[in-house]
This record gives structure tokens, C-alpha cells and sequence, in this order.
């Protein structure tokens, strides 16, 4: 009788022990991902391959799911909606609404955010210390605003300055807010018009541009979106733009670009979602920033400057990574 119980147990044990030693999906099928991006337009596009371009060189198997919630607050909800109904491995939200949708919707599985400027003030974080237990972590692109800024102002000496910013958007409203400091810091005025999607861009640039002597445009991917309208309305009216976004720098009259390139963003953000599903919690890895120099592009349109007879210091021309010339863009290493 002993025997026949211990024997019922060994097979009670063979049958059930696939659930409980967890096989990897990429043992069958692949690690199943949902991307759910803002808006299609150079930076985030660039984010989105950055990951995938890094993930597939792991030599773990994926399979993608990409989707793109337009700005809409409504489909970025019903997108995390699917990916929950899916039952996705991991899902990633690049750029803060899909970000958090993907936070509101996923709590049973990790959520990991790419290009949040401030994951506290989107709630994505409770702090930066890493104490509280989160499926949640991933990459900040916060930029060094003040030192972008007072170069920017170094080179075209402005009294006032001009930012278009996304109001339903934490990380628009943070740097907005920012900017506007940094500019009482320096005396500088301080004029803002606030956007709630692309199409509104282009009005909200002419409607200030006549009030300002230059023009700046923060990580905001509704403004970024729809920047060559900025720099078409700028270039018309004289005035020099600086646009942190270098990965959308390319074809529009921008003075000085000053940022991130962007599939270095996408590429840390696959690094993290590597780090999870190898085994380490997000709450241990939580908000990752960028503090090397090396990871920051500095961007001069010197065909723009002449046209606004604008002289840029040797020593920042010395230290820039791209140069436009004569139409022509010149990488340094």
C-alpha cells in the first residue's frame, strides 16, 4: 500500500512539474512584447528600433507587438487593454501616456517605460530610492536643461523666449515649468503657449513668434512631432530655433540641436527589458537616467546662422558632434 502511494505521488509530481519550473517562453515560442509608442515621428520611431534592434541581438527569440496610439489618451488605454488580454510577457510604453495606460492597465506583469522625462511627476515612480516594490522601471531622457538653455542663450543673447509645450502631458507641463526658471534665472522673459496635439502646433508657434527673440522646443513628443512647422514659422519670422530633439533635427532650419540620439534611448530601454526578464525586479533597477556627456549630441546649423547673421563661439562649434553646411550634414567622431 506504501509503495502504491509513494509511486501515485511520483507521477502526481512528474505531471505537474512544468508549472512549477517555469520554462522560458523563448524555449518555445519567443518572449511575446507589446510596444505601445505616443505618435510616430523620428525620435520615438528611432526608440522602438533601438529596442528591437538590441533585444534580437540577445539571442533570446521575441515576437512584437507594435502598436501606436496616435496621442490619444483613449487608445493608448485600449491598447494596454489588449496587451493585458494578450497576455503579454513584458510591455514596454514609450513616451508617458502609453506609459501610463500600460501602468493603470498591467499590474501582473512588468511594465517598462522609454523616454519619460520625469517618471515621478507621471507617477510612474513613488521616488528614486528604490524602496517601494514596482513591476515598473525603465529610462528617463531628462536633459540638462539649464546648461542647454543658458549655451542657447550665450549664443543668441535673447530678452525673450518663446516654448510651445503639450498641457496634458506631465513631462510638456515639467519642462515648461523648468524652462520658465531657468529664464527669471538669467532675466530673460518667459513666453509660453501650451498645445493640446499636433495640429494645434503651428498656430500656437505663429501666435507667439512676433513676442519673442528666439524659440525653444523641449522633449515634447506632440510639439516634436510637428516641428518642421515650428522651424517654418521661425525661419519666416528671423527667429532662431533650438530644438533638443536631434533625431527630428534633420531637413528643418534649426539653429542649435541639443539632445539625445534617440536609438541610444531605444537600445538602453531593450537593456532593461533584457535585465528583467532575465531574472532582476524592476524595482531594482527602477528609473535609469543618462549622466555620461558622451550620450548627448550637440547639433549646429551653421547655414541657419548665416541667414540670421548669428556667430556661434569657436569652442562650441569645436564640441559639436553634426555640423550643416551648405545643405550638407557633417558627423564628427
Amino acid at each position: 500500500m506504501n509503495r502504491r502511494i509513494v509511486l501515485l505521488v511520483a507521477l502526481c509530481m512528474i505531471a505537474v512539474s512544468p508549472l512549477f519550473s517555469q520554462p522560458t517562453a523563448e524555449a518555445s515560442k519567443g518572449y511575446e512584447i507589446g510596444i505601445s509608442k505616443m505618435v510616430s515621428h523620428p525620435a520615438l520611431d528611432s526608440i522602438e528600433q533601438g529596442i528591437m534592434d538590441y533585444l534580437n541581438g540577445t539571442g533570446m527569440q521575441f515576437n512584437f507587438d507594435l502598436q501606436n496610439c496616435n496621442a490619444e489618451i483613449a487608445t493608448a488605454i485600449a491598447i494596454a487593454q489588449k496587451f493585458k488580454s494578450d497576455n503579454k510577457d513584458l510591455v514596454v510604453g514609450i513616451a508617458t501616456p502609453p506609459a501610463q495606460a500600460l501602468a493603470q492597465v498591467i499590474t501582473d506583469k512588468p511594465v517598462v517605460f522609454g523616454a519619460i522625462t520625469d517618471p515621478l511627476a507621471a507617477g510612474l515612480v513613488v521616488n528614486y530610492d528604490k524602496t517601494e516594490d514596482t513591476n515598473i522601471a525603465g529610462i528617463s531622457d531628462l536633459n540638462p536643461l539649464k546648461l542647454q538653455l543658458e549655451t542657447y542663450f550665450r549664443i543668441v543673447k535673447p530678452k525673450t523666449l518663446g516654448m510651445i509645450y503639450t498641457s496634458s502631458e506631465a513631462n510638456g507641463v515639467a519642462q515648461m515649468e523648468l524652462a520658465k526658471s531657468i529664464c527669471a534665472e538669467n532675466n530673460v522673459t518667459f513666453v509660453a503657449a501650451a498645445v493640446s496635439n499636433s495640429s494645434e502646433v503651428k498656430m500656437a508657434a505663429q501666435s507667439i513668434v512676433g513676442r519673442v527673440d528666439a524659440m525653444y522646443v523641449a522633449i515634447d513628443n506632440t510639439v516634436v512631432s510637428a516641428i518642421p512647422s515650428v522651424s517654418e514659422v521661425c525661419m519666416k519670422a528671423g527667429i532662431p530655433l533650438f530644438n533638443t530633439d536631434t533625431t527630428s533635427s534633420d531637413g528643418i532650419d534649426f539653429l542649435m540641436s541639443w539632445g539625445f540620439n534617440y536609438y541610444t534611448v531605444g537600445v538602453e530601454t531593450g537593456k532593461v527589458v533584457e535585465r528583467i526578464l532575465k531574472g532582476e525586479k524592476p524595482r531594482d533597477i527602477g528609473a535609469v537616467f543618462f549622466d555620461d556627456p558622451a550620450q548627448f549630441e550637440l547639433w549646429f546649423n551653421l547655414d541657419t546662422a548665416k541667414k540670421l547673421n548669428i556667430s556661434i563661439p569657436q569652442d562650441l562649434l569645436d564640441g559639436a558632434k553634426v555640423l550643416v553646411q551648405n545643405g550638407k550634414k557633417t558627423i564628427r567622431e
